[in-house]
């Protein structure tokens, strides 16, 4: 059985019904919310190990939730969930600091695997695992990175990276100079045992570029390498 504790804010009665059973029913402790406010109040209690967050909500939509969660230092994994189809409305959820997402309508078993990946990875916060050989410090351009702390300095200023985020900025700087294909990454970072069809990794790789990269757009730290997938130089 997993085990866990899960925040589903849903306003839909008959899915948050679906949706907290079922997750019961796998060994995780359910908590549940109707509307954004309350799922904000919730969720800013940090005694979740995941948020399972709908983007359309009564009194806040799960945008506002995710960025009030991230600005008041919230770390705990938020996956969103929406019935928009578009990349645009994927994209706003990942930037505000969202680690996942999953379009209506999707089938339970997605839902759950998603749930598990991002348990898996999360660990205890976004200290490295157990075992884990190497440095926990790490240097680059003006940028200072201190895995123990889960702390991320370029140019003396803190910078804000979701936990998503940091994970892959360090699995980048544990793997320096070595060609990283999207299918490790989501198999080593977010935990995918399967492969989906997804642009996750692009996104991500494209935020860390704004947050770290001198020129974003003419990238010197995290090289694409076209048909194959990226590498960190730094």
């Amino acid at each position: 059985m997993a085990e866990g504790r899960v925040l589903l804010v849903e306003d839909e009665p008959g899915l948050q019904l679906t949706l907290s059973d079922r997750l019961a029913a796998e060994g995780y402790e359910v908590e549940t919310a109707g509307d954004g406010e309350l799922g904000l109040a919730r969720a800013l209690t940090g005694a979740f190990d995941l948020v399972v967050l709908d983007v359309m909500l009564p009194k806040r939509d799960g945008f506002d939730v995710c960025r009030t969660l991230r600005q008041r230092g919230i770390s705990t994994p938020i996956l969103m969930l929406t019935a928009r189809g578009q990349v645009v409305d994927r994209v706003v959820g990942l930037k505000l600091g969202a680690d996942d997402y999953l379009v209506k309508p999707f089938e339970a078993m997605e839902l759950l695997a998603r749930i598990e990946a991002l348990l898996r990875r999360a660990g205890h916060g976004v200290a490295p695992p157990a075992g884990t050989p190497g440095a926990t410090r790490f240097e680059f351009d003006d940028v200072t990175v201190d895995t123990r702390k889960a702390e991320v300095v370029k140019g003396g200023v803190p910078v804000e990276l979701s936990a998503k985020e940091f994970h892959l900025l360090r699995y980048f700087l544990e793997h320096r100079g070595a060609t990283l294909s999207r299918d490790e990454l989501l198999q080593e970072v977010w935990g995918y045992e399967h492969t989906p069809s997804t642009r996750t990794v692009d996104v991500h790789v494209a935020w860390l570029r704004q947050k770290l990269e001198a020129s974003p757009k003419t990238p010197q730290l995290i090289l694409t390498v076209h048909g194959l997938g990226y590498k960190f130089v730094g």
